[in-house]
C-alpha cells in the first residue's frame, strides 16, 4: 500500500495526469474543508479548491514526495485561499457570516445577543487578511498553530504574533463600537 502511494505522487512529480486525477479524487475533500474554513463561502470554496487543484498540478515538478502531499496540498490551498480574499470586494460582499464558536454575552435578551454577535463578525471581517486568517484558523477552528504556521509558509512565532495582533485589533474595534470584550 504504501509503495502505491509513493509511486502515485512520484509520477505526479514528473507530470503524469492518471497520478494528480488520483490525488485530486483522494485529497479533495479535505483541500475543499481547509479552504471553506478560511474563505467560509460554500460556493467561493469550490472555485477556490479547483484554483488551487490547478497551481498543484502547474507546480508538479517543484513537488518534493518525501515531504507528503497533504501539508503542500494545504500550503497552496491557503495561498488560493488567501488572493480570493484579497480580490473579494468588500462593498459586493455579503454580510459577515455568523460563527456559532464567538462567545456570547451573558444576556438572556436574544436581540442583544444578536447584536454583539453580528458586531464581532463585521469586525472580524474588517481584519486585514493575513492577520483575519491566522486568527481564524488558530482561534475560532482551533488548529495547531504548527499546523496554520505550514499552511501560511510562516514560522509558529510569526502565526502567535498574527493572531495577537488580530485579537487586539479586534478588542480595539469592539470597544470603539460600545462593546466590552
Amino acid at each position: 500500500m504504501r509503495d502505491d502511494a509513493d509511486s502515485i505522487l512520484s509520477r505526479f512529480r514528473h507530470g503524469d495526469v492518471d497520478a494528480f486525477e488520483t490525488l485530486f479524487r483522494m485529497h479533495q475533500r479535505a483541500v475543499q474543508g481547509w479552504v471553506l474554513r478560511i474563505v467560509r463561502e460554500p460556493s467561493a470554496a469550490e472555485d477556490v479548491t479547483i484554483e488551487a487543484f490547478w497551481r498543484m498540478h502547474q507546480a508538479h515538478a517543484r513537488f518534493d514526495p518525501d515531504r507528503g502531499f497533504e501539508p503542500w496540498a494545504r500550503r497552496i490551498a491557503t495561498h488560493a485561499a488567501l488572493d480570493w480574499l484579497r480580490r473579494k470586494k468588500p462593498e459586493t460582499s455579503v454580510e459577515p457570516e455568523r460563527w456559532d464558536t464567538f462567545p456570547a454575552p451573558s444576556v438572556d435578551d436574544p436581540a442583544i445577543t444578536a447584536e454583539v454577535g453580528d458586531k464581532t463578525a463585521k469586525a472580524f471581517a474588517r481584519l486585514p487578511v493575513k492577520l483575519r486568517v491566522a486568527a481564524l484558523l488558530a482561534v475560532v477552528e482551533e488548529r495547531p498553530h504548527k499546523e496554520v504556521a505550514d499552511a501560511l509558509g510562516i514560522s509558529v512565532g510569526a502565526v502567535k504574533l498574527r493572531v495577537f495582533r488580530a485579537l487586539r485589533l479586534l478588542r480595539k474595534d469592539l470597544t470603539e463600537q460600545g462593546i466590552t470584550p
